[in-house]
């Protein structure tokens, strides 16, 4: 737990410095998202930096593409790239580090994606496409809570359900904001848990900051011979950074220098 916690601190510190660098990105999103992203890639995910399209490999489909920071960072660390390349040159033109993911400038990236709403789709393709061929390979779908306002994800979520993709394993970002508010205030999306569970979804509701909830809802979700998994991840926008920390103003701010200054202060000085 110790490693997962220092791998997600590196995961936050290069997101920051990335869209520090480029003067421009989303922040909160990435940093509230760096625990599941560290579990992930260092614990969870079958895969190799060396081999990105091996055959028996685990797909992870990000569908709020606009935290690509974090996911950036995290294969940066696992070593698909190189750090300081993502802390140079994010959202630059040509970069394979795109302010929202590009496969045809990061071929490493299972899909290209942007327009909220669409991820958990590709995900459910690909899960469907994998038991038709007869692989065991798992997919993973991480999605924003305020995307579900799209009639996409339920679309989605209904087939999923239906097919009973037990090797299908979706997150979802609980941080109740978005840009312009609030989620509860803009389009209620509660009771979340009921809507998944009236699909046919085994739902699990953890704390998305608790290595040790994240990693044991992972294992239950792989154990799942039956139906489609949703973890609903609780976390806190703009995670570790005090000034941050649950507001949605923060949703696409870039910082300042100072405020960057300060962010990783407060994240040395946590210990992490």
């Amino acid at each position: 737990m110790d490693d997962l916690t220092h791998k997600a601190a590196l995961i936050r510190r290069s997101a920051i410095a990335a869209v520090v660098a480029a003067g421009s990105g989303h922040v909160a999103g990435p940093l509230d998202m760096a625990d599941i992203f560290a579990a992930l890639f260092f614990k969870v995910l079958t895969h190799d930096p060396k081999r990105p399209d091996w055959e028996g490999r685990d797909r992870l489909v990000l569908s709020n593409g606009h935290i690509c920071p974090a996911l950036y960072a995290a294969m940066c660390h696992a070593g698909y790239a190189r750090p300081d390349e993502l802390e140079k040159t994010l959202r630059r033109f040509g970069t394979k580090f795109q302010g929202h993911p590009h496969r045809t400038f990061f071929p490493a990236l299972e899909t290209s994606s942007g327009p909220l709403g669409s991820g958990l789709s590709q995900a459910v393709g690909m899960a469907l496409a994998l038991r038709i061929d007869g692989k065991s390979n798992q997919v993973y779908a991480l999605l924003s809570d305020a995307e579900h306002q799209s009639g996409n994800v339920w679309e989605a979520a209904q087939l999923a359900g239906k097919e009973r993709l037990a090797n299908l394993t979706a997150v979802v970002d609980r941080n109740n904001i978005q840009i312009d508010g609030n989620t509860e205030d803009i389009m209620p999306l509660e009771p979340l848990r009921d809507k998944y569970e009236s699909f046919g979804w085994q739902v699990l509701d953890i704390n998305g900051h608790d290595f040790a909830e994240i990693i044991s809802a992972f294992e239950t979700a792989r154990a799942m011979i039956e139906k489609p998994v949703v973890i609903l991840a609780h976390t806190i926008a703009g995670k570790g950074v005090s000034f941050m920390e649950g507001k949605y103003e923060w949703h696409s701010r870039p910082f300042t220098k100072e405020e960057a200054e300060q962010a990783l202060r407060e994240l040395a000085m946590s210990g992490e």
